[in-house]
């Protein structure tokens, strides 16, 4: 869209200031929460970043998978070990992934890592709900718009049956021109194909995407245009916002047990 300065709406670091210090507050409450709360660590692949963190619920029900951010370049699930908080406390099993990030691998391997990932928590026997923050939240969107039995064969249809997008990217293309796809290398071709926007709606499951507030029009415009596009195509979609969140705060009411953000997840892994 012309006059849009996409390096603004998008380098949230950059509108953020206080970036590192709200990141660094996330590593310390990860540490805290996995010093009480010890994961099962499962591996999904070769790589040391291919492993997934599993924070066990009550074993009755779905498992909501959290997929971190950092625009597919940076941080890996260890500072998000707190946000599994809210729903285990409800006894909701919470799954915590790590990939490995570009430039070292591109984003079409990254959404390939997380399918596999998520095929390795879908034979514990539980469906998944797949939430995401930023990078996450376009991660959630794919696996749910993957085609499963496609992947893999021994896969039931929707191992996948429902996605939470917090700040989520669903149309790759505004990122072309800035500093963001210097580590990400996409075109033109590689950013379409990598955008779940466009792929086939995953009609009839279930997509909330959610923005903070106080975040920029391009990411409430990300969220609002996903909701629109796949509701017409018979996906049951919802827009929300985290009320006076930024793009990094948008993620601390998932540690909070009757936060609306972790009652919604509850009711779709329990429905």
């Amino acid at each position: 869209m012309a006059g849009i300065n996409y390096e603004a709406e998008y380098n949230n670091r950059a509108r953020v200031p206080e970036n590192p210090a709200l990141i660094a507050g996330w590593a310390k409450d990860a540490a805290a929460y996995r010093a009480g709360h010890t994961p099962r660590s499962i591996s999904y692949g070769p790589g040391a970043r291919q492993v997934i963190d599993f924070f066990a619920g009550d074993g009755k029900g779905p498992i909501v998978v959290f997929i971190h951010g950092g625009y597919w370049q940076a941080l890996d699930g260890s500072s998000f070990s707190h946000l599994a908080r809210g729903l285990n406390a409800h006894g909701i099993g919470v799954a915590i992934p790590s990939y490995d990030l570009c430039p070292d691998v591109t984003v079409k391997e990254i959404i390939g890592q997380m399918r596999t990932a998520s095929r390795e928590l879908a034979r514990l026997g539980q469906p998944l709900v797949i939430s995401g923050h930023s990078a996450g939240g376009h991660l959630a969107a794919c696996m749910l718009a993957t085609d499963w039995r496609e992947f893999d064969a021994s896969l039931p249809a929707n191992p996948v049956i429902a996605a939470y997008a917090i700040s989520g990217l669903f149309d790759l293309g505004p990122l072309l021109g800035t500093s963001i796809n210097e580590a990400m290398g996409l075109d033109q071709e590689t950013a379409r194909a990598a955008s779940p926007l466009f792929w086939r709606a995953p009609a009839p499951l279930s997509l909330d995407a959610v923005a903070g507030e106080n975040e920029s029009a391009e990411f409430y415009r990300q969220s609002r245009t996903i909701v629109d596009l796949w509701g017409e195509a018979g996906v049951a979609t919802r827009f929300g916002t985290v009320p006076g969140a930024n793009h990094f705060t948008a993620i601390a009411p998932l540690a909070e047990p009757d936060s609306p953000m972790v009652l919604r997840l509850k009711a779709l892994a329990v429905r």
